[in-house]
């Protein structure tokens, strides 16, 4: 049961009744300067546009508890896949006299590669678990925190009750029963202390410049 909610561009949070957490996404003060400074640049470029990804550019959107993701850059509209598919496919484009009916061309008839003609650059803040599924499928160029040259904040993903469920019998991939009472509660308490533990650890050998 959700007692408080809390919101805006910079901040999210969440309490809940009988929870010892309060889930926040707060940016540091700097970062929040950094987003000002970056959405005050005034750019001249000769490149095509996008009103809407201009509207949210830098901005931080929010995501579960800690998370966030950014638009930082981009490259391309419309017309750069449209473009693309006319110098790629020439006459059999002609028929198709709109951007939009063109676009919609493309895609029934499953041509995809003008549409790579575009690109989306993104600054994501994610639990780790997650960053390894993206990694795995291969879906992005992708540079990573380190945790060597900068350390880490004492943030971890704590899901609450409502999101734990048993592994489906029927897809390896997908969700079973939820699991609820005393057994929800043991769960959380073994995630709870071992991201206690690890961040411990990890502090006493970044102390011990190990």
């Amino acid at each position: 049961m959700v007692l408080g909610w809390k919101s805006n561009k910079n901040n999210i949070k969440l309490q809940f009744k009988g929870s010892i957490y309060l889930l926040e996404m707060t940016l540091l003060e700097q970062q929040k300067r950094e987003i000002v400074e970056q959405q005050a640049q005034k750019n001249t470029t000769k490149r095509v546009i996008s009103p809407e990804l201009e509207k949210i550019l830098y901005e931080a959107i929010p995501v579960l508890d800690h998370g966030f993701v950014r638009v930082v850059d981009y490259m391309g509209d419309d017309s750069s896949i449209v473009q693309a598919a006319r110098v790629s496919y020439g006459k059999g484009t002609k028929k198709v006299s709109t951007d939009s009916g063109l676009i919609k061309y493309l895609m029934r008839h499953r041509h995809s590669t003008p549409f790579e003609m575009c690109e989306i650059k993104y600054h994501v803040k994610l639990p780790i678990f997650i960053a390894r599924q993206w990694i795995r499928h291969r879906t992005a160029n992708v540079n990573e925190y380190s945790a060597r040259y900068s350390i880490l904040d004492k943030e971890f993903y704590m899901p609450s009750k409502e999101n734990l469920a048993a592994q489906s019998i029927g897809n390896r991939q997908g969700r079973g029963e939820l699991i609820n009472g005393k057994q929800a509660d043991d769960i959380l308490n073994i995630l709870k202390k071992d991201a206690e533990q690890t961040y411990a650890d990890y502090e006493f050998m970044l102390n011990e410049k190990i």
